[in-house]
């Protein structure tokens, strides 16, 4: 596996206080090889529960799955569609023995049935509240947007279930330097209301590389305090 790219600066990650250190840990942490291992569309069939997780959460076609991508440097690891709603099943990925990244079905989309979204939202909300290796996850907003009714309904279950999260607004490269600024404040004004939520934010485009050693660096502490 190739080492992953070094980002370019147009967009400064929201995130700070990341010393050289930090963010060289987090280049060899997703430096590693990064497989996909299970694919699970019923909480029966998750697989063990050995290594530390991060599970990636947000809106259908809000770039979960070039994320994913992006931080492990490869383009076709998780599967992108410009057809939201493609990733239909929770999604694992084995990064170096050391963390597991879970691809989660996105929220949001309604064009498959009512019922099926359903029993897709459900295992989202039952696998996050019930996974003992869940380290943290990941609230993904896009920057386009802000958040919307659906995230603020994921951040509460969060809360309930004290799950810590961080969001992450992405796609900052499609959006005008002082729009994004104030999609940042307000998100920001928004996650004093939901207590399991990390202050900061991080502010990323998978295209361009935005903040994405920032939150390497972020997920590589996890996987360093799980030793």
């Amino acid at each position: 596996m190739t080492s992953p790219a070094t980002p370019t600066p147009d967009t400064p990650s929201i995130v700070s206080g990341f010393d050289e250190a930090a963010l060289e840990a987090g280049r060899l942490l997703f430096a590693k090889e990064c497989d996909f291992v299970w694919g699970a569309n019923a909480l029966n069939q998750l697989p063990e529960a050995d290594l530390p997780e991060v599970a990636f959460a947000g809106r259908s076609n809000v770039g979960k799955s070039s994320l994913v991508n992006a931080l492990t440097g490869r383009k076709t690891l998780a599967r992108t569609s410009n057809t939201p709603g493609r990733t239909q099943q929770l999604n694992f990925f084995n990064l170096g023995n050391r963390l597991k990244l879970v691809d989660m079905p996105g929220y949001g989309y309604a064009k498959e049935s009512k019922e099926k979204v359903e029993a897709w939202n459900d295992m989202v909300r039952r696998f996050l509240r019930g996974r003992v290796t869940l380290r943290r996850a990941l609230v993904l907003i896009d920057s386009r947007h802000g958040m919307k009714p659906h995230d603020h309904e994921i951040m509460d279950m969060l809360d309930r279930t004290a799950v810590p999260y961080v969001v992450v607004l992405t796609k900052a490269d499609k959006v005008k330097a002082a729009d994004l600024d104030r999609i940042r404040r307000d998100t920001q004004a928004g996650l004093k209301k939901h207590p399991a939520a990390f202050p900061d934010i991080h502010v990323t485009s998978s295209e361009k590389g935005t903040g994405i050693a920032e939150l390497r660096a972020s997920l590589a502490a996890l996987a360093l305090g799980a030793e």
